[in-house]
């Protein structure tokens, strides 16, 4: 019988199921064979050299093969194991796995076995088949931080429980309350309640009684003890006081529980390294805490290639939902958006606060807002855009190491540079060695990758303020906005050949600045929304099609539709027909 010689494996894959006081590893190469006889590992320092000197056998022994680790991080025990693995000295790729993936992946391997053996057979598997990429490397200094912001994030979690069980209570025992409070967890309720638990004792209560609460005045105690003498509770007697009284006490708790952790993430945050995160708490609105609980779930900017993917990593995104009635019984009608149910409960909680700050103390933001209502905008769906608003200038000031500027954040009249063709990338041209040096910016203490500037580009600036005329008749921007498209725009003036990426998204070197680093992606354009925006601190260019041509052309906005127009032959007017079949008129 022929002998068939095994070729050295490329890969080995190293599955482990966590448990809390030990974890089964399989080891597999990439043909799905044993590399290795399986391992039980303890949760202890002898368990954790235990596999060391394993993963340095398989080392020693398949030297050109990749270690891909794939732990199933299905519970808090993979932390320790994680920061183990990843201090190693080997080829070591470490990755987390997402519990439900997992468990998806499992039952397709083994449908009718769940054991701990074959869990981490999978993952092993998982590990040699997909290759997922390595989890990210979170910064010793951080840890600490995220420890704090996820103990927070259970604290809140519990909060919202025992304020739903006090709810689903007082349904039964006074369900007036909810007419007449939209906060049960509020401080004054929690204090009325512990004082006049059933709706018979706050009847009953004297009304000087009730003045003594705080927020509470004639007017709100009239009101309240009215609703209770005619309650239509069916939960009453000294049961019901007991379990009012008991729930008050739960959700008291877990609202302390939520401070205590509070104060102790602002020492954890500002303990860390310096860095570009420094500045997210001097934009107006967003406070310390705030800022500590994006920084513990972003980690590093570098984690985000644009503003964009930031915002749909916290899902502050709009999503259809028609499924249902309202409060008034009515079929949600189609095409009712609300925020997406993605992103992180605890970012979007203090993002949520910050916003409604925000439209008060942040110029930009305050301006989104007032704009939004004014187009009929429901108040929460404004409220989710400001918060998008507020991501995007958190992504700004931290990537640039600047702080918040006011003018830098606000929508400003566009700029006119000098009419140049589109130059090439930094590396198309030579640059001198008094052009190359350490990007701005990046201070800092252990960057991720060494970056440096781009050669300086051909273009120069000069600013000239573009002014609306009246002079040759009006022109109906809007309109003619809705007959062109910026894909159209950009192709024609030829920077649509120099952007990056697929689909609408599409970013690279900005034509009307000097770049400041090799391969600059700070121009970006969405083609489905037809807008653009330069994210550098220096330039902050932003518009539409039309602006985009007045800046290519250094015309003033009412010559450059005019010339917009001829360009393309488009109509400066919406006809008397068209008006009545559409009279809103787009955006863009």
């Amino acid at each position: 019988m022929k002998i068939t010689k095994t070729s050295a494996p490329q890969v080995i894959g190293v599955g482990i199921d966590t448990a809390r006081y030990g974890h089964r590893v399989t080891f597999l190469r990439d043909d799905r064979q044993p590399a290795a006889a399986p391992l039980t590992v303890r949760e202890d320092q002898q368990g954790y050299q235990q596999l060391r000197q394993k993963l340095e056998e398989l080392h020693r022994k398949y030297p050109e093969a990749e270690l891909r680790t794939h732990i199933d991080a299905a519970g808090q025990y993979a932390t320790n194991l994680q920061r183990f693995l990843q201090s190693l000295d080997l080829p070591l790729v470490v990755s987390l796995g997402e519990p439900k993936r997992n468990k998806d992946y499992h039952k397709a391997l083994f449908p009718k076995r769940t054991t701990d053996a074959t869990e981490s057979h999978a993952m092993a598997r998982f590990a040699v088949a997909e290759q997922p990429p390595a989890a990210a490397d979170v910064p010793e200094a951080c840890y600490l931080l995220r420890e704090v912001a996820s103990r927070l994030q259970a604290a809140i979690k519990d909060t919202t429980r025992a304020t739903n069980r006090l709810h689903n209570l007082l349904a039964r025992v006074f369900p007036e309350l909810d007419m007449h409070v939209s906060n049960v967890s509020a401080g004054w309720l929690l204090a009325l309640l512990n004082k006049y638990p059933t709706p018979q004792k706050l009847a009953a209560a004297p009304k000087s009684a009730l003045k003594k609460l705080p927020y509470v005045n004639i007017e709100v105690a009239e009101k309240l003890q009215t609703a209770a003498a005619s309650t239509i509770g069916t939960l009453a007697g000294d049961v019901a006081e007991s379990l009012v009284t008991h729930q008050v006490e739960q959700l008291e708790t877990c609202l302390a529980s939520v401070k205590k952790l509070e104060k102790l993430l602002v020492p954890a945050y500002q303990s860390l390294p310096r860095s570009g995160h420094v500045q997210v708490d001097t934009i107006p609105g967003i406070g310390t805490m705030t800022a500590a609980v994006l920084v513990a779930k972003m980690i590093s900017i570098e984690r985000f290639a644009t503003p964009e993917h930031l915002v749909g990593y916290f899902g502050i995104f709009p999503e259809e939902n028609t499924s249902g009635v309202d409060r008034q019984g009515k079929p949600i009608p189609p095409g009712t958006m609300c925020m997406s149910a993605k992103g992180a409960d605890l970012v979007r909680r203090y993002l949520w606060n910050a916003a409604k700050s925000a439209i008060q103390c942040n110029p930009a933001v305050r301006k989104l807002y007032a704009r939004l209502r004014a187009r009929g905008t429901r108040g929460d769906v404004a409220l989710g855009h400001c918060m998008r608003k507020l991501l995007h200038q958190v992504y700004g000031v931290w990537a640039s190491d600047q702080p918040y500027s006011e003018a830098a954040s606000m929508p400003r009249q566009p700029e006119t540079p000098v009419a140049a063709p589109f130059v090439p990338a930094a590396s198309d041209v030579p640059a001198s060695p008094t052009q190359t040096q350490a990007a701005a910016g990046h201070k800092r203490d252990n960057p991720q990758r060494k970056v440096v500037t781009a050669a300086k580009l051909n273009v120069e600036r000069i600013v000239e303020p573009v002014k609306d005329s009246s002079a040759g008749g009006s022109i109906d921007y809007a309109y003619l906005r809705e007959q062109i498209t910026l894909e159209q725009v950009l192709s024609h003036l030829g920077y649509l050949d120099h952007l990056q990426g697929r689909g609408a998204q599409r970013y690279g070197p900005c034509p009307f600045h000097v770049a400041k680093r090799e391969r600059s992606r700070s121009f970006s354009v969405n083609l489905k929304k037809h807008v653009f925006r330069c994210c550098d601190p220096t330039c902050h260019l932003q518009g539409n099609a039309l602006d985009l041509w007045a800046l290519a052309h250094r015309l003033p906005l009412y010559e450059a539709a005019i010339d917009l127009a001829e360009t393309f032959h488009l109509q400066t007017q919406r006809t008397r027909e068209e008006a009545t079949r559409n009279p809103e008129l787009a955006i863009r």
